[in-house]
């Protein structure tokens, strides 16, 4: 088990890692181009329309809050493969205890260079969506304040008519 660790666990966590990059990417890009093409006046309801955005968001998050653990299960698989291979040796080598080490702790960095990029991507395409949502409600006022005033001038002009 240890030696199938020690060949492929740099391929295991740097393919995750690989493939949720590829996901965020996907997704960021599919939701850029989604709100370029909304059309806010189709949506009636606002939570219609908070759906509509929000779709993907979910997963570009968990991927930015999971990547460190995948990078940490790396570190931590690293270092037991470092430490049984010590085991094993019998005698202690401090530049093979430092090596086994500084190679487990490339994959918490690798884990860290998919999560930041993905939280602030999230959080790009979240402001995006209060830039759009707030647009929404500001042309659903306005058109209600215009129907409200025609209404008015309605009820005005029949109150007149009938005087």
């Amino acid at each position: 088990m240890i030696e199938f660790l020690k060949v492929n666990l740099d391929y295991g966590i740097f393919g995750i890692l690989g493939l949720m990059s590829v996901i965020i990417v996907w997704f960021a890009l599919e939701r850029w181009i989604y709100y370029i093409r909304v059309k806010t006046h189709t949506f009636d309801i606002e939570e219609d329309l908070q759906i509509s955005l929000t779709r993907g968001l979910t997963t570009i998050s968990s991927i930015g809050v999971n990547a460190p653990y995948i990078g940490l299960l790396g570190t931590v698989l690293g270092i037991l493969i470092t430490f049984n291979d010590l085991g094993k040796g019998g005698e202690i080598d401090t530049s093979a205890i430092m090596l086994g080490l500084s190679l487990a702790l490339k994959a918490t960095a690798g884990g860290l260079l998919v999560a930041i990029p993905a939280i602030m991507i999230y959080n790009a395409l979240l402001r995006k969506v209060d830039i759009i949502t707030t647009r929404w409600k500001k042309e659903n006022h306005q058109q209600s304040c215009l129907v409200d005033s025609t209404r008015a001038n309605r009820t005005g002009d029949a109150k007149n008519a009938s005087v």
